[in-house]
């Protein structure tokens, strides 16, 4: 077969590619018709992750699986917005790895909308402006992200999905060495994730906190002699030269991104539910909160504490945990944990996240 016949079948190949891609946007169109008729909700979160999955599985190659993931997220991506634009809020502004985990998950079709703080994210789908929003709620090396934590208190929206990501941070700068380096800009937490990495190669060089990742390379971009610790996405952005790559403290830096929604979400045999819960004031009450959970044999996977700001010393226990709420040994671990506390909120179900996205 000569180079003509080859490019020939590759022609063919293409254009069956184009048809199905229509036959299947088609289908999609007709099953979210349905699926809000039925419920009220167009889109179903858990998706992809389920597609994906499979695909994988099935997939003998030459096509590997990351790139394979990678396309059919462009697939769904387009699919969804065909009726009507997908609009998804995020922690911004654009290019910060809160931005960069929401496309993760939503892929390249999508409208992103940035907005200036978590507090925004909540109000925007709470109030119908965003499909969904995309907040981050804990790092790997600095732990919860509170103010994420605290909004779940007096909101209204669900969780339907998380995304664990990967995080690398990268020196940013037009300096052509880390010799001509007068300042550093960065995020607390990122400054935080490479604390012992900046006290090794650049002890001496004054650290400026910014906003955001973004905003640190927004002033590196305006200072020759500045340089910021940002994503690889904010250095082709702002066009600033990658002096040094993983920054990072520790390699297996993750930071753990909630999707917020107005829906619940469905089971789908491997979930993970959030809640929180305010104690009753006794002796032992933590510990008869917790006890449930070790009966029922149900993994706990998050806890924090957090000031309730209503009464003093009275305090919120955010909690995650393996399962889906409408099982029935959650359900008995929830009507167990009722008696013990003042109040008990849960703030989604949804499926776990593979390790990284």
């Amino acid at each position: 077969m000569d180079a003509g016949e080859i490019q020939s079948k590759i022609n063919a190949a293409d254009d069956q590619i184009l048809a199905l891609l229509n036959e299947r946007t088609a289908l999609i169109k007709r099953l979210g018709k349905c699926r809000k008729d039925e419920s009220g909700d167009l889109l179903d979160p858990e998706y992809e992750s389920r597609l994906l999955a499979r695909l994988s599985a099935l997939n003998k190659g030459p096509v590997r699986n990351e790139t394979l993931r990678a396309v059919f997220r462009e697939i769904i991506s387009g699919a969804m917005v065909v009726d009507a634009p997908l609009i998804v809020a995020f922690l911004g502004p654009a290019t910060t790895f809160t931005h960069q985990a929401a496309r993760t998950r939503f892929g390249g079709s999508a409208q992103y909308v940035p907005q200036p703080s978590i507090t925004d994210v909540f109000e925007a789908v709470d109030h119908d402006q965003a499909n969904y929003g995309v907040v981050p709620v804990e790092n790997s090396t600095e732990g919860a992200v509170t103010h994420t934590l605290d909004m779940f208190v007096d909101s209204n929206v669900k969780v339907c999905a998380e995304i664990n990501m990967a995080i690398h941070h990268n020196l940013l700068s037009h300096c052509r060495t880390k010799e001509e380096i007068k300042v550093i800009y960065s995020h607390p937490q990122v400054f935080g994730q490479c604390r012992h990495w900046l006290q090794r190669h650049l002890p001496t060089i004054p650290l400026v906190e910014v906003s955001s990742t973004t905003e640190a390379a927004s002033r590196c971009a305006n200072e020759p002699a500045a340089a910021a610790l940002a994503s690889a996405l904010a250095a082709d952005r702002y066009n600033l030269d990658v002096l040094a790559q993983n920054t990072e403290d520790f390699s297996d830096n993750l930071t753990r991104f909630l999707v917020l929604s107005r829906q619940d979400g469905k089971p789908t045999g491997d979930d993970k539910t959030s809640m929180f819960f305010v104690l009753r004031d006794r002796v032992g009450a933590l510990y008869e909160s917790l006890r449930p959970f070790y009966a029922h044999k149900i993994n706990l996977t998050f806890i924090e504490s957090r000031p309730s700001r209503r009464k003093r010393w009275e305090y919120y226990f955010f909690v995650d945990f393996l399962g889906h709420v409408s099982e029935k040994r959650v359900q008995e671990v929830l009507a167990e944990l009722g008696e013990h506390c003042q109040f008990v909120k849960i703030v989604g179900s949804y499926p776990r996240a593979a390790s990284t996205a």
